[in-house]
């Protein structure tokens, strides 16, 4: 099939196909590095507290770029806000369902979100879905850009292996999507989501991604994909079947989800 009909198929003109997006300089990947590490220790600086950090380390950046950079990033600072928007009336809304709820077994509450992950040369996002009795990374999935896609994609691999009876993430675009709340819905799963600025309500995918950033990705600083997806591939393997954690009475996640 030639690549003029295969244009006309996606609805696409031919001079994107052939478009090579501009990177991002080597000065901005290093600041991007540096709003992650800190944003890891404080998830409540928002770009004016964060473009104060930078200046501290003596980067003469001004907050418009650091702004830019968060965005792009998918960093907001965590704390209450006001609400003086409201969401779109085509978006349906969820409560928060796992405020004082006991959860005594596997595959009883999932959760799922999203992380910036650097790389030498560029950068990449990262989704997980978590088992929160057991904390077993059940699906991974990388992609280049924060579109909803990457996201179902590792929600219906997870299923295919099973189900919970809650599943819960935050309020992002990629979650609150038709395609991703209609396969939960029709699989008669329960949605819940995190309040609005709300960390803690997602504690446990927010703690394996400290995990995984300081224990691999900053000891590592994968150079290509490839390599990332390689070394992800090998510590999620020993993150469920090796890592004893002490909340789990030192057992694996393995260990634990399927006993």
């Amino acid at each position: 099939m030639s690549v003029r009909r295969q244009c006309e198929l996606l609805g696409l003109h031919r001079s994107t196909l052939y478009y090579q997006p501009a990177g991002e300089s080597v000065e901005n990947l290093h600041l991007m590095r540096l709003l992650d590490e800190q944003y890891l220790r404080t998830p409540f600086y928002g770009w004016p507290r964060m473009t104060a950090y930078l200046h501290r380390q003596g980067y003469a950046v001004n907050h418009k770029r650091v702004q830019r950079l968060m965005q792009k990033m998918g960093l907001q600072a965590i704390y209450p806000k006001p609400k003086t928007t409201r969401a779109a009336q085509e978006r349906k809304g969820y409560p928060y369902l796992l405020r004082g709820l006991e959860i005594t077994r596997p595959n009883f509450v999932w959760s799922a979100d999203i992380t910036y992950i650097p790389t030498r040369h560029g950068f990449m996002y990262l989704v997980a879905v978590i088992d929160w009795y057991s904390r077993y990374v059940l699906t991974w999935q990388l992609s280049n850009t924060l579109d909803g896609y990457f996201c179902l994609d590792a929600l219906q691999q997870a299923l295919s292996n099973g189900q919970p009876v809650i599943f819960n993430t935050d309020q992002g675009v990629q979650f609150t999507a038709h395609g991703f709340t209609d396969c939960l819905e029709s699989a008669d799963i329960r949605i819940s989501m995190d309040g609005r600025g709300r960390a803690l309500d997602n504690v446990f995918v927010e703690r394996l991604w400290r995990s995984l950033k300081y224990e691999d990705i900053y000891l590592k600083d994968y150079a290509s994909v490839p390599e990332l997806a390689a070394g992800l591939a090998a510590y999620f393997h020993f993150y469920n079947h090796e890592r004893p954690h002490q909340s789990l009475n030192y057992c694996t996640p393995a260990e634990l989800h399927f006993a």
